[in-house]
Parts: C-alpha cells; sequence; structure tokens
C-alpha cells in the first residue's frame, strides 16, 4: 500500500491542511476508548465473539439490519419530539443503556440493541446538525448511516474506516435499504463483540456501561470526522472526494514535528 503524503494534484490552503491534519487527529483517537475498555476488561476483541451462542451469532446480521431500519425511523421521528443532546448526554445515555442490557445477561442486552442503535443514530445526526446540514434530508440520513460503515472501536481496521467518506449513491428508498444491508454485517459483528462483553459473568452491567459509552465516543468522533469534512468541501468550494483522499494520505503518515 502506498503510504506516502498527499497526492501533488491536491493542493491546500495551510488554513484547509490544518483543518485536515486536525480531523485526522480526530479519527485517530476516536478508537481508543473501546480498546482500553477492553483492556480493563481483561478480554481480547478477537475472542468476544466466540461467547455468544451458535444460533445468536446467526442471525446477527439480520437483527443489526432491523435495527438499523428501525432507528432511522424511530431517530427522525423523535426529532420533533426531543431536541439534540450534547455529547456528554448522549455517552451518558447509551451508557446507562448498556448497564441495563448487561444486567439481564444476553436477552436483556439483545433487547437494548435496537434501543442504543436508535440514540447512537440520534447522536450521529445531533453532529450533523452541529455541522449545518439538516438531518430531515435524505442524503444526511444516508451520510448519517453511512458512518456506521466505520464499524466501532472494537473492529479490526482493514481501511475500510476512511472509505465512507469519499463516495454517496442516487438517493431512493431503494438504495437507502442497499446501504442498510451492506452495513449491517460489519455492523453486526462490532455490536456482537460489545453484545459478548455484556454476557462477561458479574460484570455484564460494568462492561455494557462502559462498552456503550466507548461506543458512542467513537461514533461521535466520526460523524464529526465525515460531516465536517462535508462542511469544509461546500465552504471551501472542494471536491469532497479530493479531501477525503487528502485526508486518507494525512492518515498514513505520522505528524510532522513543529518547528
Amino acid at each position: 500500500m502506498d503510504t506516502g503524503p498527499v497526492p501533488p494534484q491536491i493542493e491546500l490552503s495551510p488554513a484547509l491542511a490544518e483543518e485536515i491534519a486536525a480531523l485526522a487527529k480526530l479519527h485517530r483517537r476516536a478508537g481508543g476508548p473501546g480498546l482500553q475498555v477492553l483492556t480493563l476488561l481483561g478480554t481480547r476483541a478477537e475472542g468476544l465473539l466466540e461467547r455468544l451462542p451458535e444460533g445468536v451469532r446467526g442471525r446477527l446480521d439480520r437483527a443489526t439490519e432491523a435495527a438499523l431500519s428501525a432507528a432511522m425511523k424511530a431517530a427522525q421521528g423523535s426529532r420533533g419530539l426531543v431536541k439534540d443532546q450534547p455529547d456528554w448526554l448522549n455517552r451518558a445515555v447509551t451508557a446507562a443503556l448498556g448497564a441495563a442490557g448487561g444486567f439481564g445477561g444476553l436477552p436483556s442486552a439483545m433487547a437494548e440493541l435496537p434501543v442504543t442503535t436508535t440514540v447512537l443514530l440520534r447522536a450521529i445526526q445531533g453532529v450533523a446538525a452541529d455541522e449545518g446540514f439538516d438531518p430531515a434530508e435524505a442524503n444526511v440520513q444516508f451520510d448519517s448511516i453511512r458512518v456506521f460503515a466505520a464499524a466501532g472501536p472494537l473492529a479490526e481496521d482493514d481501511g475500510a474506516d476512511a472509505a465512507f467518506l469519499a463516495t454517496r449513491l442516487t438517493l431512493t428508498g431503494t438504495t437507502m435499504q442497499a446501504l442498510i444491508s451492506s452495513v449491517a454485517p460489519r455492523l453486526a459483528a462490532a455490536l456482537g463483540q460489545k453484545l459478548a462483553a455484556q454476557t462477561v459473568p458479574v460484570l455484564g452491567a460494568a462492561a455494557g456501561a462502559a462498552v456503550n459509552y466507548a461506543y458512542t465516543s467513537y461514533y461521535q468522533d466520526m460523524a464529526r470526522v465525515h460531516f465536517r469534512l462535508r462542511r469544509l468541501a461546500i465552504d471551501e468550494d472542494r471536491r469532497p472526494e479530493d479531501l477525503a483522499e487528502a485526508l486518507r494520505a494525512e492518515l498514513t503518515r505520522k505528524p510532522l514535528r513543529k518547528g
């Protein structure tokens, strides 16, 4: 893989280059809390899914796809009733949900999953609103689901985390459902790890709270990267693909020392 600097054809002003560097820093640190949570639990990420019964693992994709579809409707429908909350409050709410889900083991964790997914989606939409976008617009709803393509802090980095930044399909109900279907397997693996952490004996409630907190922090940071990049493309009159490529290049190199 080429890990060189930003391609020469992508020229950035000093101010824009500074913004891209800041987004790269945010992107890099997004997964940190989740890995720290796993260390505290004394559990390796790659072994978590083995804790789940085979029947649960087999239907995670379908359950996640259903949760995403329901979450999109619920999150959008709630906007007229409940205003967007600060990032810290979203983290607190999902932590409480995770604790409640983990307290009763796998059954309650499964019941908690679609609720937490809805709160996460609302948090992502709240970030979009912060950056000046209307969450009621189809393309913003589409991008909100795309943020979930980053999977979560427990997912193995296969280079896909930055890929969701670049493109957008023609927006129809069919393509939205196709997007949900394509995102669901990747998200299911991450949420399966979350469910497994909630089944840790004795620590289920604490694990659920901690992992939910980490996931909310992660998705809020990734949403900030995504929608801030969109805002920069509009404000700077640049192609989103060019700024996404600049961000990818920035992510592959070590930050330069000052002076």
